[in-house]
């Protein structure tokens, strides 16, 4: 009642009102009253707009929280995926699965293009007047003991005919010194084929096979200081040997150089030096005929394993229980794998271990440099990345293993086809070179040279003989040298996808392989002979 009592009252009061009845419109009514009635019509316009409005607005923030909501479940799903990825390759015990990956083109050779503007120029040649004086006009004999293993003794060689030309003295043919590690007593010519050695280089320098009869105390040479020049610092320049060796040469008419380990430089040396040192290297020094027949043998053993022809590869593993100690390094392994270590350290090298403390930051440092061996593990997951299938032919250099079969597992696994000599010959086949360990380490040096690619895990003059001669050959075989600070990196990230490592591998390794190289201030000789060795073709 109330309510239709408050209706009827207003109806009244509008209806008696002499400014506002049905119908009526006039000029004389105050532009307030008319303003008024404009406003109720957009305000009643603004009512009948206002549900779309808020229809819309609706729409807009239902969208905002769906794609809100959405990103967050990206990430929330990236996150995730980080933490549940494998890293890099999926380990089943001792058994790597790595994802396959597309073999590139230039899998087994250098690019063409890259290959075919540098030729070898540091051979003999034919029908060029020699310079070297008479015999009688020698200033003096040297004579020098090669130290350490075959590759070593190799470069000491080398470097002795460099100096005796240096100097216009007779190099007396150099003995190979028992090696502590080898523990090898091989000659000369128990390797190298003396009539050719001395033959090539007949023109460069005079060289004889025994210390001449007219000096009779020979036991002097070995031992006496009198007849020892020992001063000569490490990469010594060639006005070193003219000012301060070759006058006691003169004097005492033969000298032995003691020692004689990297006693030559590189970049202070006239080119026409660095290019003997070639001539002696990649000319001059070659296997015994019976060693270069049964290199040939494994060579082509390995290039017809599956029936038919098939490149191979050659892989230095460098991962012997003295390198892993020698290193300082840090591997994985048991905590008594690593107590044996640590003992063995401190035994064979007392005072870089000290007392062992500060040995994890080293290692640590090492690793992040690239200065450590590469785990076989490590060279399976490299190789699988640059896109090796398993079905690849591997001819493995190698010593004994730090931790034997276990260790050589993954590496194995992921490439069955991998075989050393013992397994690519009869035991009769190999005894004839068992004599001396040089031998062996000779047909190593030959199949690594012949293959189709060659990698190397660490340094050495093994490795860096190899590239520097195949370079040599013409830059088309493929040398692999691995980026050890940059894949010690990868291996180190938990984050990182197959695909970026793969990626990474493929990139940063484009450019080392062997691919020729400009030479710069003290640069190694034996792994680029670019400059001094090789002229542009």
């Amino acid at each position: 009642m109330a309510e239709l009592r408050h209706s009827s009252s207003l109806g009244s009061r509008a209806s008696s009102s002499p400014l506002k009845r049905d119908g009526d419109s006039s000029p004389l009514m105050p532009d307030n009253l008319l303003d008024d009635d404009d406003d109720r019509d957009r305000h009643s316009s603004k009512d009948r707009d206002r549900p779309f409005l808020s229809h819309f607005q609706s729409l807009i923030s239902l969208f905002l929280v769906f794609l809100l909501v959405l990103v967050g479940l990206i990430s929330i799903f990236s996150i995730v995926h980080k933490w549940s990825a494998p890293y890099l390759c999926k380990k089943d015990g001792i058994t790597l699965h790595c994802p396959h990956v597309k073999e590139s083109p230039s899998l087994w050779e250098n690019p063409y293009s890259a290959t075919t503007s540098w030729k070898p120029c540091a051979e003999r040649r034919d029908g060029v007047f020699s310079e070297l004086p008479p015999e009688n006009e020698t200033n003096g004999y040297i004579f020098i003991h090669a130290e350490g293993g075959l590759n070593q003794q190799r470069i000491a060689i080398c470097n002795a005919v460099a100096v005796a030309k240096i100097m216009n003295a007779t190099l007396i043919l150099p003995v190979l010194k028992q090696d502590q590690i080898w523990k090898d007593q091989t000659k000369f010519e128990d390797i190298f084929d003396v009539d050719h050695f001395i033959d090539y280089l007949k023109d460069d320098v005079r060289i004889v096979r025994d210390i001449p009869a007219w000096f009779t105390d020979k036991t002097e040479l070995f031992s006496s200081i009198r007849r020892t020049v020992k001063n000569i610092p490490k990469y010594a320049p060639a006005q070193f040997y003219i000012d301060n060796v070759l006058p006691r040469i003169k004097e005492k008419k033969v000298m032995a150089l003691k020692p004689f380990v990297d006693r030559l430089g590189y970049d202070n040396v006239p080119p026409e030096i660095n290019r003997l040192r070639c001539r002696v290297n990649y000319h001059a020094l070659k296997f015994l005929p019976d060693i270069e027949s049964m290199a040939d043998l494994l060579a082509s053993r390995m290039r017809n394993r599956t029936g038919s022809s098939n490149p191979y590869m050659a892989l230095h593993l460098r991962f012997e229980k003295g390198m892993v100690g020698l290193s300082f390094c840090d591997f994985v392994g048991t905590r008594e794998e690593k107590a044996k270590m640590a003992e063995y350290r401190k035994k064979e090298w007392p005072r870089r271990y000290k007392n062992g403390s500060h040995l994890w930051q080293l290692a640590l440092q090492k690793r992040k440099e690239g200065r450590c061996p590469l785990e076989p593990g490590e060279v399976a997951v490299i190789l699988r990345a640059m896109g090796y299938p398993k079905e690849t032919q591997i001819y493995v250099a190698s010593g004994q293993v730090y931790g034997g079969q276990n260790r050589m597992a993954p590496l194995r696994n992921m490439f069955p086809n991998l075989v050393t000599k013992e397994e690519l010959t009869t035991k009769d086949e190999l005894d004839p070179f068992r004599k001396h360990v040089t031998s062996l380490a000779a047909l190593d040096f030959l199949v690594c040279l012949k293959s189709d690619v060659f990698v190397m895990t660490h340094g050495g003059n093994f490795a860096k003989l190899i590239i520097g001669a195949r370079r040599y050959m013409g830059h088309r075989l493929k040398s692999i040298k691995p980026d050890k600070g940059l894949m010690s990196k990868s291996f180190g990230d938990p984050y990182m996808g197959w695909a970026t490592f793969v990626e990474d591998v493929v990139v940063t390794h484009q450019t080392r392989t062997g691919l020729p190289e400009q030479t710069f201030p003290n640069y190694d000789l034996w792994e680029n002979p670019l400059t001094p060795c090789m002229c542009k073709a």
